[in-house]
């Protein structure tokens, strides 16, 4: 049997020994300390790069138009709400764009962060006078809606080009308490609503929103925009129906095109946003990922 002996080790060796030892932890240490810092710093900026961009996710605010209440946007909110987004649906009362608006803007002043803000039809007005101003809103979606400038009335919008069914003939006047000298809510006829509003959708479901109808008052038809219009300073996008029967599809991209918008055309009635969520959620997503 062969049994292999390890030299003893003279001082100077053990010395070199140690100090060889020695450098080689330090060298080891250093490096493991780097590598941990490094990936210290790395776990932390992915955590902030998370942080910061839930921070950012806007709040997506839905304004419903005249005739209608908030639960118009339910197929969109469900969509938004799905991909983690926090959203808002205030009523709008209905009542002139001077209030409607001011109403809007206390709520908006409530929000902190980014906001992004839809609106429907009159909505369109509603939206445009109460962005005006607020840093936190970075952009305006307008479905189906009016993008109104300085004098412009939902009335004149409505029948600047030819083709929408919203003529006096089509309307109901009921007067309600307190109401000034001349003005009254204003209803659609129901034998009138389905195929003014709400042409594509299933009979009984037009019938439905005919019925249970939100009334704007009559002096909103010709009431106008008390500041600046919020598109001249804010990013906008547009989606229009091209079958819509309220406001003109060619009036639409007028107005369109006059503020900028980025515009998405679809094959939707006036009620896009219940006809076809899908769609209308994307171009608020497009906004938001712009934005964002």
């Amino acid at each position: 049997m062969h049994i292999s002996m390890i030299p003893k080790q003279t001082g100077p060796r053990l010395a070199a020994a140690g100090v060889s030892l020695a450098i080689a932890g330090t060298l080891l240490g250093a490096g493991l300390a780097g590598s941990a810092t490094a990936a210290t710093a790395a776990t932390t900026a992915k955590h902030a790069s998370s942080s910061s961009a839930a921070v950012a996710k806007p709040t997506i605010v839905l304004v419903h138009g005249a005739w209608a209440d908030s639960s118009s946007w339910n197929g969109v909110i469900e969509r938004l709400q799905a991909l983690g987004y926090t959203v808002d649906a205030p009523p709008n009362p209905l009542s002139g764009v001077s209030s409607d608006s001011a109403y809007l803007s206390d709520f908006l002043s409530t929000i902190s962060g980014p906001i992004i803000l839809v609106g429907h039809s009159y909505g369109g007005f509603v939206i445009t006078n109460a962005a005006t101003g607020n840093p936190n809103v970075k952009a305006l979606v307008y479905d189906d809606a009016f993008i109104p400038a300085a004098g412009d009335t939902p009335e004149s919008l409505s029948t600047a080009l030819p083709g929408s069914c919203l003529t006096s003939t089509a309307l109901s006047f009921v007067p309600y308490p307190g109401a000034p000298s001349g003005d009254a809510d204003v209803y659609v006829k129901q034998s009138v609503f389905p195929g003014c509003f709400a042409n594509g959708l299933p009979a009984r479901e037009g019938a439905a929103l005919a019925a249970e109808q939100q009334p704007p008052v009559a002096s909103i038809l010709s009431d106008t925009l008390t500041t600046t219009p919020a598109w001249q300073t804010i990013p906008s996008w547009d989606v229009i129906g091209t079958a819509d029967h309220v406001i003109p599809p060619a009036e639409q991209v007028v107005m369109a095109k006059r503020a900028g918008s980025h515009i998405t055309e679809i094959k939707a009635p006036h009620l896009s946003m219940i006809s076809d969520p899908g769609a209308v959620t994307r171009v608020i997503l497009n906004a938001a990922r712009t934005i964002g």
